[in-house]
């Protein structure tokens, strides 16, 4: 009898509970480490930072030069990409 109630128990107690056991461990480390986010937050404020001096020196260079011509900005759900007026004419 000892040798039919062993192998059920883990069948249907052990097998679960290592299942569902480390499902939940891999829930639990599917997101970013807080200091993973921060610094990621941090970047993001940079790379704003650092576009809107591009757009003022941008708006400097075009008061001082007329024929300078700034890019122009492609909004597409891909990846941003700057182009030169230049490069549109094509």
């Amino acid at each position: 009898m000892a040798e039919i109630i062993i192998p059920v128990i883990v069948l249907f107690i052990g097998l679960p509970w290592l299942i569902l056991h480390y499902v939940t461990k891999w829930k639990a480390t599917a997101t970013l480490p807080e200091g993973d986010e921060r610094l990621l937050d941090e970047l993001y404020d940079l790379a704003r930072r650092l576009e809107d001096r591009v757009h003022t020196v941008e708006r400097i260079v075009s008061a001082d030069n007329p024929d300078w011509r700034p890019a122009v900005r492609h909004e597409r759900e891909e990846e941003p990409r700057l182009t030169y007026r230049s490069e549109r004419s094509n």
